[in-house]
């Protein structure tokens, strides 16, 4: 589609098929280097929809999906976070609460590295970039070779997931905890009840919910929880975005398990690069392990957040300094010792460029800041109870293991019926997987995460049934998703008995999750024969898929070459293979 309104894209299409329609969304919210989630109720960019737009984005123009993750990488903070918002500068401040002047990133953020030149909050959301970031390679890798994508990401990628693994900790088992439950993304579920009631919530009057003038009260969070929401956030600015010295702290099952699944995705971008990547996919499986160990309750038959200050009321397992020194003496330790000594070399020799000097400066900031913060006390938290107690609210963020290649069969043949039971109706009285309980006492089928199903959650259910096996679900939840797509004009929400369309209207991971299911069928294969195609051509051969230069031209983007090389790497699970939640702070 180009500006004045022609399309160009896959002329062959039907002018009011799903998928140009979809790619009509993803236009119209295109601000030039990144997607807004939708012009009113979201008007700057997000994190976790940025990399659910780069996947499908990547369909349309794999240049413009690299585009919306550089974007996104370029406001990194110097301690490795990747903040949750970046903020548009020409959007006024009355337009989005909590707003640029709210968060200070600039000032109260400067000790943790904060950018200088971009505003952004200073919460983070779940790491699906890597995997967003390999799948966006995956898509034209002549492209992406030529622009050095993934040796510019790379770094970048790898200090988010140290600060993940080292800063966020907070339980001390390995696995990384939110301490907002904006961090999560599913902002208003249930599960966040019984450790927000510690919360003193802000007085009403000390902030305006902007968030209520695009959505009815009865469908968005509370005042009361509104007002936790903003007194953990002001405390968090106020102590220098410094982590552990809060009052709310949770293990989650659903971003856990996508750092998880990034992990292997960034070991097969450092095998692309020219690396082993031995120790990442060494690490996502102890990572797994320690996911089942903290999280997974048998008796329940799917995986439970855990409240990591709250009371051992479930018997939870207290994780001491021997279990996590053991863990710090392998994957972890191992990069550290890596990065910090320069083995890196052997990426740089590999590929001319592939590591330049300058990211391996940023790098090693990213270890100095790491290392002060340690030594500071940032890790005052361990001194609390590391046991905790399991949440018993059922959300649909129990069964999202499911994406893991190393998840124990038993286990994810266990979540698998249980998303097919009473409490998730998958397959059955729902159309869609619900984002918490059907038959939980705080079950409401249209308020933000209490009950509406999501596009996002789905996307990733059914990738997790399809890697375990279950393709009979797996398409048949692909064609609900397709069809409640269609007829909910891309909802950011939708009812998840009727499809009902909740929240806004063309919602852009709606549409970019609508094209990657429309490209599913043939996308193993497509890859598979690209890659081999590419592979056999090394002169100045460029992959690219049907539409992709169209639309690019359309741009006024210039043609790339390939001369790289490439080393090959094993498939880990089904995102390599190919076989907004609630206010959002």
């Amino acid at each position: 589609m180009t500006h004045s309104g022609a399309y160009v894209y896959d002329p062959d299409r039907p002018a009011g098929s799903l998928h140009l329609r979809a790619a009509r969304v993803l236009e119209g919210n295109w601000t030039g280097t990144s997607t807004v989630p939708s012009h009113g109720l979201y008007p700057h960019q997000w994190s976790w929809d940025s990399a659910f737009i780069a996947i499908g984005l990547r369909h349309l123009s794999p240049l413009r999906a690299q585009t919306e993750l550089e974007t996104l990488l370029g406001a990194q903070w110097g301690d490795g976070r990747i903040p949750h918002i970046v903020f548009n500068p020409s959007v006024p401040l009355d337009a989005y609460f909590p707003s640029p002047d709210f968060w200070r990133s600039s000032t109260a953020g400067r000790a943790a590295g904060a950018p200088r030149t971009v505003q952004t909050s200073g919460i983070v959301q779940p790491p699906v970039h890597a995997l967003a970031a390999w799948l966006v390679h995956q898509a034209d890798p002549g492209l992406s070779r030529s622009r050095s994508f993934l040796s510019r990401m790379y770094p970048r990628l790898a200090a988010w997931h140290r600060y993940l693994l080292h800063r966020r900790d907070l339980g001390g088992g390995g696995l990384a905890s939110v301490i907002h439950p904006w961090e999560q993304g599913m902002d208003n579920s249930p599960c966040w009840d019984a450790p927000l009631s510690r919360v003193t919530p802000a007085a009403p009057r000390s902030f305006r919910r902007a968030d209520l003038d695009h959505g009815s009260a009865e469908d968005r969070p509370t005042d009361l929880d509104y007002g936790r929401y903003v007194r953990l956030a002001t405390d968090y600015r106020d102590g220098g975005y410094a982590d552990g010295a809060g009052e709310f702290a949770v293990e989650d099952p659903a971003f856990n398990a996508l750092l998880i699944a990034s992990e292997h995705a960034l070991a097969a971008i450092a095998q692309e690069l020219g690396a082993a990547g031995t120790a990442r996919h060494a690490r996502a499986e102890r990572l797994t392990a320690a996911l089942v160990e903290r999280l997974w309750d048998p008796a329940e038959g799917m995986f439970f957040c855990r409240d990591v200050y709250g009371g051992d009321e479930r018997g939870g397992e207290s994780y001491g300094g021997d279990a996590r020194d053991e863990g710090e003496s392998g994957a972890l330790a191992s990069e550290r010792r890596s990065s910090e000594s320069g083995a890196h070399g052997s990426e740089r020799g590999s590929r001319s460029g592939a590591l330049a000097p300058e990211q391996h400066s940023a790098e090693s900031s990213a270890h100095a800041s790491e290392r002060r913060s340690r030594q500071s006390g940032a890790h005052a938290s361990e001194q609390r109870s590391r046991a905790g107690a399991l949440i018993p609210e059922r959300s649909v963020a129990g069964l999202l293991p499911l994406i893991l290649p190393a998840l124990p069969r038993d286990i994810a043949a266990t979540l698998a019926r249980t998303a097919g039971g009473p409490h998730f109706g998958l397959g059955g009285v729902a159309r869609l997987a619900p984002s918490y309980d059907l038959t939980g006492h705080a079950f409401d089928p249209h308020r933000y995460w209490r009950g509406p199903a999501w596009f996002n959650t789905n996307w990733l259910l059914e990738r997790g049934l399809r890697l375990h096996g279950e393709h009979g679900r797996a398409e048949e939840l692909r064609a609900a998703l397709l069809e409640t797509a269609d007829t909910s004009g891309f909802a950011e929400y939708v009812d998840p008995y009727t499809g009902e369309a909740c929240g806004a209207l063309g919602f852009s991971w709606t549409a970019a999750l609508t094209l990657d299911l429309l490209h599913e069928p043939a996308r193993a294969d497509q890859a598979d024969r690209a890659d081999r195609a590419d592979r056999a051509d090394q002169s100045t051969h460029v992959v690219s898929h049907p539409g992709h230069r169209a639309f690019d031209k359309a741009q006024g983007t210039p043609p790339h070459t390939s001369h790289a090389s490439h080393t090959p790497h094993t498939p880990h699970s089904s995102f390599e293979t190919g076989a907004k939640g609630g206010d959002r702070g």
